[in-house]
């Protein structure tokens, strides 16, 4: 009912803040319906190179036959947050219209930015990018598994969370016995110095996300040790604000 949308907009690759990925055949079943009502499929990806299997998963963009895909990349994951430059792929069209609108808006990103990343693609090339990508993937792959580690150790029974992540930085976790998690997080774990962000801030108002038992934690930049010390801090603050959780 309503109006009919005219772009599907996905994350199709270590969501922010879930960490899911979407398999290859949700994947192709997602652009058969951007088909079957003639969507223009906006394909956010900027976890794309960070997937921990030797055989990353297809990107919407490579399934194109129809030019309905613009696919959105991020320099800022695989060579420096600071960088803030990313690039947009996709019909001609549709591309003219996004650099007009960033020519009246944003006017351009950063030219130095745009400078180191011409000069450190020139000299990897292809070949050494993606040696590089690599490299970030097995970092982020190794952080994954030592976080989850602790989380076993810490939270079991205290919290659920999905250690199905295949790519990304991110890990989405349910505690138990917190009906809203906001309170907790956003000022009696800071003032304990763990930093997490509550669920609710991923749901726009008025979605059903007002209260939400859920945190996102980041792995991204944490030592094993800030990790152990971080997750046994939110242990004791789980136990002391809900102690049935670990019944």
């Amino acid at each position: 009912k309503g109006k009919k949308p005219r772009v599907m907009y996905s994350i199709p690759t270590g969501a922010n803040p879930t960490g899911a990925s979407l398999p290859i055949e949700r994947r192709k079943a997602i652009y058969a319906i951007a088909q079957r009502h003639n969507l223009i499929l906006l394909e956010d990806d900027p976890y794309y190179f960070m997937q921990f299997s030797p055989q990353r998963l297809p990107s919407f963009f490579s399934m194109d036959v129809d030019g309905r895909v613009i696919r959105l990349d991020s320099f800022s994951k695989v060579l420096s947050s600071g960088l803030r430059v990313g690039f947009a792929t996709g019909p001609e069209p549709l591309i003219s219209r996004i650099e007009l609108h960033g020519q009246a808006s944003s006017l351009h990103p950063s030219g130095v930015s745009q400078a180191v990343v011409l000069k450190v693609l020139q000299t990897w090339q292809r070949q050494g990018f993606l040696e590089h990508a690599q490299k970030i993937s097995d970092f982020y792959r190794q952080q994954r598994d030592t976080f989850f580690a602790l989380a076993d150790k810490h939270l079991t029974g205290l919290a659920e969370w999905n250690r199905h992540v295949s790519a990304g930085m991110f890990a989405w976790i349910k505690l138990k016995g917190i009906d809203d998690s906001f309170e907790l997080i956003s000022k009696k774990a800071v003032e304990q110095k763990v930093l997490l962000v509550p669920g609710k801030a991923f749901f726009p108002p008025g979605s059903g996300g007002d209260a939400c038992p859920y945190v996102r934690a980041s792995y991204s930049t944490a030592t094993e040790e800030q990790m152990d010390e971080a997750l046994r801090r939110l242990a004791v603050l789980l136990k002391e604000n809900a102690p049935s959780a670990s019944e």
